[in-house]
């Protein structure tokens, strides 16, 4: 299950891709557009500043930037980290697993598989896709 605090982060990082052109945004305002307390933005924000995944910027005109374009930006990346390793069950987490029941565990396929697929749809979509996707829904809301 994805946490508030990831589903969060990817929506102020949507929020920026969107507001790109714009220099640096204040956190106040994707607060506001986002609907989010600007009290825990402000927790966020230092878990994606250590990714290196925002450019920061003190002062007046300060505020926030993603560090890439949106196209080098994924889904899984976001919220690996701030949510962590995905993995479905404990016995996946990390790169090892080291259960003891790994040998003779019957359900472990599917929890395998599960990871799999979850990794490889995350993988695959990325900021610049999520922004496609708004444009193209919102480009046939058209009423005549």
């Amino acid at each position: 299950m994805i946490s508030t605090r990831g589903r969060y982060a990817l929506r102020m990082m949507v929020d920026l891709a969107r507001h790109q052109g714009e220099g640096f945004v204040a956190l106040k305002d994707i607060a506001r557009r986002q609907d989010i307390s600007k009290k825990y933005l402000e927790q966020i924000i230092p878990v994606l500043n250590r990714a290196a995944l925002l450019q920061t910027s003190r002062g007046f005109a300060g505020g926030y930037r993603l560090a890439r374009p949106p196209k080098d930006y994924t889904v899984m990346e976001i919220l690996c980290t701030t949510e962590g390793d995905l993995a479905p069950v404990p016995c996946l987490e990390g790169d090892a697993n080291t259960c003891p029941r790994r040998g003779g565990c019957a359900t472990l396929f599917v929890w395998e598989g599960l990871k799999k697929v979850e990794t490889e749809y995350l993988e695959s979509i990325t900021l610049q896709d999520i922004l496609d996707k708004q444009a193209e829904d919102s480009g046939s809301d058209y009423v005549i």
